[in-house]
């Protein structure tokens, strides 16, 4: 089962190509001075798209209607499944992981759908900081030479570990690698750098194809323990968010490239694959709940009726105390770590998701996800005032640290960044492991979009625009965060901190539809002592 990946798996994606090709081209820029970050226009049309530039509105601002989706309470809530540990070795963590196509229920309709060993969504990882991580991945997706209408040949996958400070190389997050149908791959990753008490997740990532997998249901939780015993003795749960649209008993097709310019919002909202799932509470008991919003492009405002919501971990893990807040913002591919305290009336209260207008005509929905029952004898729970004594601010002079300008577009079918279309000429950023950056995302549209980083984290700065208490929650706290929504006609500021890793990875919009269609950077990682700093200057990237 420790076999080392054998050269068929050792697939390699065209982005490792156009990322030598891009990384050989910055060089010989800066060499003769001319660098242009290509944000005043040009950056080619890609597949089908016309030039990226300072153009791409995305479709404006505005949604199309407001509407309520509000099925009766279903069944008793469940967890995702488990995954069993395959190794007796506490310091091995080592699991089967199998994508396939197999029938789940999806509210009455026996659907037929891409699954992590038949679970809808798939299994939860669990490691301990410090485990060597072992995944031993079988791709049993359909082999087929059928293209999608991008052009990319269907069943290749992979598997992307999101939000895992973990080396970008083989054999662990590499992104790039394809394995094709009936082939096998041995991921492994040391977890000794990744914080503790983080919910990360795992997905698909196969350029091209990855909006429709993931839509298809390629996604599973990968959760590494708490360090502190502070929250042993809560009630925990995992939710994930996900929707989906049939179209007869299979997932609704991408047919056109209205699609991928909008991204999906399904008609169907699950927890845990689940419609309006009833999780049962005691009056005044505390739960924890660990939330993924796993939708493709569906944000959630989510808002539990008559109760509050205390934050207390984001994407990079624990917060140093709770968060008192009435409704939170989850782009797609965010999570949040809360803690809840029923009341002590009895009823019934529906955890909601509250309108909120992405732009591109998006759903403006009122949608209940879950339906939590308080009942029964009444109990004296406590929230803690302290959660993790080590979270804090960064605290440094950030003038002279490299500055980073990507501005995020759509045009013509395609998406930019910094007027690069990722199939055409992917725009790249080279940074020095063991520093610090200053990215400054921004929107030039009327689109919202969640940009995701790999293998490393960040805390905000500031926000220009978009959600009050979204920008209010990161900016006043020491969230630690690899996925951020940049609201339409509007900026994030980022300290980014390059740290342990080096090697090729990337960043995107995680409105997968979007990176499917360019909307993709490469990150060229280096090593300190190769003193790239004074051959790739940082105003490569302004």
């Amino acid at each position: 089962m420790t076999t080392k990946p054998s050269e068929t798996n050792r697939k390699t994606s065209k982005i490792v190509a156009l990322g030598i090709i891009s990384l050989l081209m910055f060089s010989m820029l800066s060499v003769t001075g001319v660098i242009n970050a290509g944000r005043m226009g040009g950056g080619g049309g890609g597949m089908g798209g016309g030039g990226g530039g300072m153009g791409g509105g995305g479709g404006g601002g505005g949604g199309s209607g407001s509407t309520v989706i509000d099925p009766p309470p279903g069944q008793a809530f469940k967890d995702p499944v488990t995954l069993t540990d395959l190794n007796e070795d506490p310091s091995i963590a080592e699991y089967n992981l199998e994508a396939k196509v197999s029938t789940v229920n999806v509210n009455g309709v026996q659907a037929s759908l891409m699954t992590y060993n038949g679970q809808y969504p798939g299994p939860t990882i669990l490691v301990k900081q410090g485990d060597t991580l072992r995944i031993h991945f079988k791709n049993s997706l359909p082999e087929t030479t059928d293209t999608n209408i991008l052009g990319f040949v269907k069943g290749v996958t992979n598997v992307h570990t999101h939000g895992f400070h973990v080396s970008p190389e083989e054999p662990a997050d590499a992104a790039h690698i394809h394995i094709m149908p009936g082939e096998t791959y041995d991921y492994e990753y040391d977890t000794s750098m990744h914080p503790a008490g983080t919910l990360s997740f795992y997905h698909n990532h196969i350029h091209g194809l990855t909006a429709e997998q993931y839509w298809a249901g390629l996604v599973g939780c990968l959760v590494t323990a708490d360090e502190s015993s502070v929250l042993a003795g809560y009630e925990t749960h995992i939710m994930v968010v996900k929707d989906i649209t049939l179209s007869g008993n299979t997932p609704e097709p991408y047919s056109s490239t209205m699609d991928y310019m909008k991204g999906k919002e399904g008609s169907i909202v699950m927890v845990n694959g689940q419609v309006n799932p009833v999780l049962s509470m005691r009056p005044g008991q505390v739960q924890r709940w660990r939330i993924l919003n796993a939708c493709n492009a569906r944000f959630l405002k989510l808002n539990l009726q008559q109760h509050g919501l205390q934050i207390i971990g984001t994407d990079g893990g624990l917060l140093d105390k709770p968060y008192p807040i009435s409704e939170i913002l989850l782009a797609p591919g965010e999570r949040i770590d809360v803690l809840v305290k029923a009341i002590q009336s009895t009823g019934s209260y529906k955890l909601r998701s509250l309108p909120h207008d992405r732009g591109c005509g998006s759903t403006l929905q009122t949608v209940t996800l879950m339906t939590v029952s308080v009942k029964g004898t009444p109990v004296s729970g406590s929230i803690p005032t302290v959660i993790n004594p080590d979270a804090e601010r960064w605290s440094m002079d950030t003038s002279s640290l490299p500055k980073r300008n990507l501005v995020l577009s759509m045009m013509r079918g395609r998406g930019y960044i910094n007027g690069m279309d990722f199939d055409v000429n992917p725009y790249t950023i080279m940074s020095t492991v063991g520093t610090y950056e200053v990215w400054t995302v921004s929107v030039q549209g009327g689109m919202d979009h969640p940009f995701h980083f790999h293998v490393n984290h960040a805390q905000v700065l500031s926000v220009n625009g978009g959600d009050a208490a979204y920008a209010s929650l990161y900016i006043g706290s020491p969230a630690l965060k690899d996925t951020i929504l940049i609201p339409k006609w509007g900026s994030v500021t980022l300290l980014v901190q390059v740290s342990d890793y080096t090697g090729m990875t990337m960043f995107h919009c995680h409105i997968v539809e979007h990176e499917d269609i360019g909307m993709m950077g490469m990150w060229h990682i280096m090593p300190g002592d190769m003193g790239m700093d004074t051959m790739f200057s940082p105003a490569m990237t302004q």
